[in-house]
């Protein structure tokens, strides 16, 4: 179904070690709002969809898989040479007790990844609201960690996430359209 390519969407820079931005970025990783549940949202969501866009759902559900590597390359490559001192002051400790170095799908705040993070109600309308307000949130984290960070490596992969971002919650306004134009078209029978 898909064709993997061995590169990133787009290239992830990091200035120097720092578990604290690292931490931060996480959220993006496991949080509510983050790139897993995003992706794995619209993927389940497209068995409820009409066909006329259950294809937007599939395309942007897998730029979201591509959106998890970025975020995850970035904690790596943020983390990569710590020491364990180094990631108990960023607030890392407990991360670093479970799970040393590895990436866990957690929130910033370390709660875990849960499956109630994905809303599906069935009505394709309603879906596609809560798709909307999905992409706006994560747009508005990625405004929050670019406020956070002082890395520019890093804010340009952020800017760009950001911006993709902008661009799927507009994807998904087309698609409320398409359907309430389909909805509202008066049937003869």
């Amino acid at each position: 179904m898909w064709v993997y390519e061995k590169k990133l969407q787009y290239p992830v820079r990091v200035s120097t070690c720092n578990p604290t931005l690292a931490k931060f970025l996480i959220e993006q990783y496991g949080g509510a709002d983050g790139e897993l549940a995003a992706a794995l949202r619209y993927l389940n969501q497209r068995y409820t969809i009409p066909d006329k866009v259950i294809g937007l759902l599939t395309d942007i559900g897998t730029e979201e898989f591509a959106h998890l590597e970025m975020i995850a390359t970035m904690v790596y490559k943020l983390t990569k040479d710590t020491t364990p001192e180094q990631m108990k002051a960023a607030g890392l400790g407990d991360h670093y007790a479970n799970h040393d170095g590895a990436l866990f799908y957690q929130n910033a705040s370390g709660v875990p990844w849960t499956a109630s993070y994905i809303a599906a109600k069935g009505d394709p309308i309603a879906d596609l609201y809560e798709d909307i307000a999905a992409e706006e949130k994560a747009r508005a984290t990625y405004q929050w960690l670019i406020n956070l960070s002082d890395d520019p490596d890093i804010n340009d992969s952020l800017r760009f996430l950001r911006e993709r971002e902008i661009i799927h919650s507009q994807r998904f306004r087309e698609a409320v359209e398409i359907l309430k134009d389909e909805r509202d078209r008066k049937k003869i029978f």
